[in-house]
């Protein structure tokens, strides 16, 4: 069948999918009778005949098919790209997870002993060894960590919190707004860029049921400013008979100033500065799964283990292994780099970057004949609310012509999605998340 052919030479939907028995075989014939019907309507509405009726079923077939949440190149120049999934998993952690999936495991069941077990085994010994603290529980993202600790430790009481933290994480999920969810009364002290200790001491009263630190890991405020130390909001709280609860926000296990960032307070300082409840993400600098961990004091861990909310925001096997794997590469921190995705991405030197830009650059202008193809130095950054003020040298390519927008959206539009960002009437491709040079160029060549 051609476009010249009239609409009553279009077939009926029962003879076009006996012409396509392939496809009914391939997708099912419910789903190819819709689109058949679909398509025939839009034809007849008055959309252009397709050359080939088949290829036409075929492709809306493929396309309804084509999930949305598929693979794609990050070259925006954001490591942990919130929109993107943050971390990328180690393979350990894809290998452990895959297996999670495929077969029974022993979740919740003690091999030893042949009687019930807790989800949290797997991973405390692990948490308690990295971290120094005594005891450790996960949930499903750290928003829950900071619910679910606030909300055992002072439902119905104050928390006291210096007005300089009061953040927003992403979504405009705040903490004021968290700690109202959790039923604890917010006791703001000091000011946005000034607490301190005598603040935080002319607050207590019998009504105080934690004092709450949060690490401003996706904001910074300079210039004229005081914060009260770890260990001294710990001496306090001890004082006033309280716990301390350190939100680190992204946290991390290792010192990333070896990656030439600023120095972030690791795990083990907060819990070693005696904060008695330190909470942090599992995706983000972490570079594992989704997923709240907390680690401190046994009594409060059991204290938040028995509180009901934490059925409602527990990992499933899926999680826990991947996460498992994780924690055991922090086992061997010489080889890190090597095996974990965000530490070897921060990691990555601006010359590596570079030789790959230019080795990419002429074969990347041969698939875009219009437009100009430039080596250009770019500031990489860590994303996620990591490390807000912070860069990293990196390079890439500068795509410049009469429409960067519209190349952006055909990237985007590829098979496997290829996204930068627009800057200076041009699309920047930051090439340090770019490992599979063969896929990109492979994707690029199904550009229309």
């Amino acid at each position: 069948m051609d476009g010249r052919e009239t609409l009553r030479d279009l077939p009926s939907v029962d003879r076009l999918l006996r012409a396509n028995a392939a496809l009914v075989e391939r997708h099912g014939r419910a789903p190819v009778t819709e689109a058949a019907r679909a398509l025939l309507a839009e034809i007849r509405a008055g959309a252009s005949m397709p050359p080939d009726l088949g290829a036409a079923l075929a492709e809306r077939l493929a396309a309804a098919e084509r999930s949305n949440l598929r693979p794609l190149f990050n070259l925006t120049g954001t490591i942990l790209h919130t929109n993107l999934g943050r971390a990328l998993l180690a393979e350990a952690a894809v290998e452990a997870a895959t297996a999670a999936m495929r077969e029974a495991a022993a979740l919740e069941f003690d091999l030893g002993t042949g009687r019930r077990g807790e989800r949290d085994s797997h991973l405390r010994g692990l948490l308690t060894e990295l971290t120094g603290a005594e005891d450790a529980t996960v949930v499903n993202n750290n928003a829950a960590a900071v619910l679910i600790a606030l909300n055992t430790l002072g439902q119905g009481r104050e928390a006291i919190v210096s007005r300089g933290e009061l953040i927003e994480i992403g979504g405009a999920f705040r903490m004021p707004d968290i700690m109202e969810r959790a039923g604890v009364r917010l006791r703001e002290v000091g000011t946005t860029n000034r607490t301190h200790a005598k603040d935080y001491r002319a607050a207590l009263s019998p009504e105080t049921a934690l004092i709450l630190k949060v690490h401003p890991s996706n904001y910074r405020i300079e210039g004229f400013t005081k914060e009260v130390p770890g260990t001294d909001l710990a001496a306090i709280a001890r004082e006033a008979g309280a716990p301390l609860l350190n939100d680190l926000g992204s946290g991390t296990l290792i010192d990333l100033s070896r990656f030439g960032l600023a120095r972030e307070p690791t795990v083990r300082e907060a819990v070693a500065e005696g904060a008695d409840i330190v909470t942090f993400s599992g995706d983000k600098l972490l570079g594992g799964p989704q997923a709240g961990i907390i680690v401190g004091r046994r009594d409060l861990i059991a204290a938040i283990n028995a509180n009901p909310l934490k059925r409602a925001l527990r990992l499933d096997k899926i999680r826990l292994a991947a996460l498992e794997a994780t924690l055991r590469l922090y086992r061997d921190p010489d080889r890190l780099t090597g095996r974990l995705p965000t530490a070897r991405a921060m990691a990555r030197p601006e010359p590596e970057i570079r030789a790959l830009a230019e080795s990419l650059a002429p074969r990347v202008a041969a698939c875009l004949p219009d437009v100009t193809v430039e080596v250009t130095g770019c500031a990489s950054q860590i994303g996620s609310g990591a490390l807000p003020v912070e860069t990293l040298p990196s390079a890439g390519l500068r795509l410049s012509g009469p429409a960067p927008e519209k190349l952006a959206a055909a990237f985007r539009a590829l098979p496997r999605p290829i996204l930068g960002r627009v800057a200076g009437g041009a699309l920047i491709l930051d090439l340090r998340c770019l490992e599979d040079e063969a896929g990109f160029l492979e994707s690029l060549a199904a550009l229309p």
